[in-house]
């Protein structure tokens, strides 16, 4: 059996924030099903989507793991994105933690080699 994840995040504003997640993610968005909703596939079976809110607008908690955190970081500041923080958890664990322009973080992170 096959499971995709979509990890949803609600937005104000559709574009401003297809924007900022393009500068951050570095690549444009894989579909669109509709005008209220933006779907970035991150790697196979795995899927972050914007969507319109209505009532409940950040505070959003999503997480991703890249093998190179640093060149992450490097690209994203290339594009004008840049942490808020990083978290060290010491052992090569960190994570850096954006905040989008409706107040929902996203977390990149990197953890050891065959730690996951």
């Amino acid at each position: 059996m096959t499971v995709d994840l979509f990890s949803g995040i609600p937005v104000r504003k559709l574009e401003p924030s297809v924007d900022w997640y393009r500068r951050l993610l570095g690549r444009d968005v894989s579909f669109r099903p509709d005008d209220t909703e933006a779907v970035w596939q991150l790697d196979e079976h795995v899927f972050v989507y914007l969507k319109i809110g209505r009532e409940v607008v950040g505070g959003a908690l999503t997480a991703i793991l890249v093998d190179d955190l640093d060149a992450f970081l490097a690209s994203a500041a290339g594009r004008g994105v840049e942490p808020t923080e990083i978290e060290d958890y010491g052992g090569g664990t960190r994570k850096a933690v954006f905040i989008d322009p409706d107040g929902n973080e996203f977390g990149v992170g990197t953890v050891p080699a065959g730690s996951h």
